[in-house]
């Protein structure tokens, strides 16, 4: 398998942390004992991943490089700033000079898993190849949640992925789409289609969806934990988690 690039998304402002993110990027946040980029960062170090771009906000761009220039000197970062909030997709496109000729693990900078997706990624890659457009595209991981009305949702149709919908207010399933995909290099030419949703944002549902209509979309559904830590309430059942089962669990 041909190596994979990395991209973790840390941008956003972090409001829902209240005053936790008033002089701090919200992936810097603890989480246990550590910040809680270093859990995202630990996921693609387990598939294998050594070359790592990371998007963050203009605000506390230079705190998040110091912090890991520091903390992981043998990586060599790149390093994007999306300097408004423009939605996942919008902050996946600033990569493409570094990711636009490979496939990409990308990874939401406030979610923590529990599993080691590496096999996943090595699928992925034996399957890639051309024509692009006979092969997988994109690998989705889906877990079920009580509360699949604030995620993206997918519907499965056998082994295939029918639909994906973002935050539905009446879920077809419970299977949440959760925040680490991958992609094709065809990513970014899906990205270039989309307009801004109602909410103003480029929605990564629909370039995920794009994918689903082409019939190239694989997907797993994983049994470990999985939480963002965006809030109160989910960095709290992270935090209870992680202590629970050791920090070691989750970063080596």
């Amino acid at each position: 398998m041909a190596k994979m690039k990395g991209v973790i998304l840390a941008g956003g402002t972090g409001s829902r942390l209240g005053k936790l993110t008033t002089v701090l990027n919200k992936h810097l946040v603890a989480v246990g004992d550590v910040p809680m980029i270093e859990y995202p960062l630990a996921t693609l170090k387990k598939i294998g991943i050594e070359d790592i771009t990371i998007v963050t906000g203009a605000e506390h761009a230079g705190t998040v490089m110091q912090y890991l220039t520091k903390q992981h000197s043998g990586i060599d970062f790149t390093y994007k700033v999306q300097k408004t909030a423009g939605g996942i997709a919008q902050a996946l496109a600033l990569t493409e000079n570094v990711c636009g000729n490979s496939r990409t693990a990308v990874i939401l900078g406030d979610n923590i898993y529990e599993d080691n997706f590496r096999e996943s990624a090595i699928k992925f890659g034996n399957i890639w190849e051309e024509p692009l457009v006979d092969c997988a595209g994109a690998m989705f991981f889906l877990k079920q949640v009580p509360d699949p009305q604030r995620f993206g949702v997918a519907e499965l149709e056998g082994d295939k992925i029918k639909s994906i919908e973002e935050k539905p207010k009446k879920p077809k399933t419970n299977l949440a789409v959760t925040g680490l995909y991958f992609y094709d290099r065809t990513v970014f030419d899906k990205i270039r289609t989309l307009k801004p949703s109602a909410r103003g944002e480029y929605e990564i549902s629909e370039v995920n969806q794009m994918y689903v209509d082409e019939g190239r979309a694989l997907f797993r559904i994983f049994d470990g934990f999985w939480s963002d830590a965006g809030t109160f309430e989910s960095r709290r059942r992270a935090e209870e988690y992680v202590a629970q089962k050791g920090i070691d669990s989750f970063l080596e």
